[in-house]
């Protein structure tokens, strides 16, 4: 499956619905839903051609931890809410789309002491989180830090830490007393990241939403009408005992699938992001 999905062309008129049907989304977080949807965005596309250069080379760090370090500015990347382009062609599984603060909205402020005799019981190092990690050092040298579990993420931006593997002792910083109970919320899911079992966290209701959103927005791209797409969703039987009903629920949910992707696609992943 993995093959079918990152052989995907990289227009989307020609993403055909093996793309999205073929796409497990469980451990999809808001991001990896919001580059679903961008990387089918048509101006995307084309911007990501035209720039240069199109791959930006990340590595992985000695604990596992992707990092992108970037020596400039990409201001068209950032106009997407991205540090720099990711190649449309990947899915988010395989894509190393590197979201800029400002896209994201909910983001842990901290600065790092990491004099020895400041370290104490209470430092720590990004290998503590025992999940997937995506860094990008920006132009001014201020890592973001993407701590990505089951289905949820918290980003971390780190102020006064040199090395990235290295141990520390944070400085959780706190702007504004409105943004306690946000920062809160995010501190907790950030510490259920050091443990070592996430099994609990399950796909919702709104994955299952947003991937049904995503396969009406592939089908459509490829002039599907609304009945072929509902068939594609739901099943031919469903719809060949619903399609004609007076109550035309089934129709009328195709309809707004089909509205809520082209939306996403368009910059309302910018929401998911939020």
């Amino acid at each position: 499956m993995g093959e079918r999905l990152n052989n995907c062309l990289n227009t989307p008129r020609h993403r055909g619905r093996d793309d999205a049907l073929s796409l497990d989304p469980a451990g999809y977080d808001a991001c990896d839903w919001a580059w679903e949807f961008l990387r089918r965005n048509p101006d995307y596309v084309a911007e990501w051609r035209s720039s240069v250069p199109r791959h930006l080379p990340y590595v992985t760090l000695s604990d596992g931890t992707r990092l992108l370090r970037l020596r400039r500015r990409f201001p068209r990347a950032e106009k997407w809410g991205l540090h720099a382009f990711a190649d449309p062609a990947l899915c988010a599984q395989r894509a190393p789309a590197f979201w800029h603060a400002d896209a994201l909205k909910r983001v842990i402020q901290l600065s790092a002491r990491n004099r020895e005799d400041d370290l104490d019981e209470a430092s720590l190092s990004l290998a503590d989180f025992k999940v997937e990690r995506k860094a990008v050092i920006d132009a001014e040298g201020v890592p973001l830090v993407m701590i990505k579990g089951r289905g949820t993420y918290v980003a971390v931006k780190i102020q006064g830490l040199s090395v990235l593997t290295a141990r520390f002792t944070p400085v959780f910083e706190l702007h504004n007393l409105s943004d306690l109970e946000t920062q809160s919320e995010l501190l907790r899911r950030l510490e259920r990241f050091t443990k070592p079992d996430l099994r609990g966290i399950q796909k919702s209701a709104t994955d299952q939403r947003l991937h049904h959103a995503l396969i009406a927005l592939d089908e459509s791209l490829i002039g599907k009408t609304y009945r072929q797409i509902a068939i594609t969703i739901f099943g031919e039987k469903k719809v060949a005992e619903e399609w004609q009903v007076s109550s035309q629920f089934l129709k009328d949910r195709t309809r707004r699938l089909v509205a809520k992707g082209t939306e996403l696609m368009k910059g309302g992943y910018r929401d998911l992001l939020g």
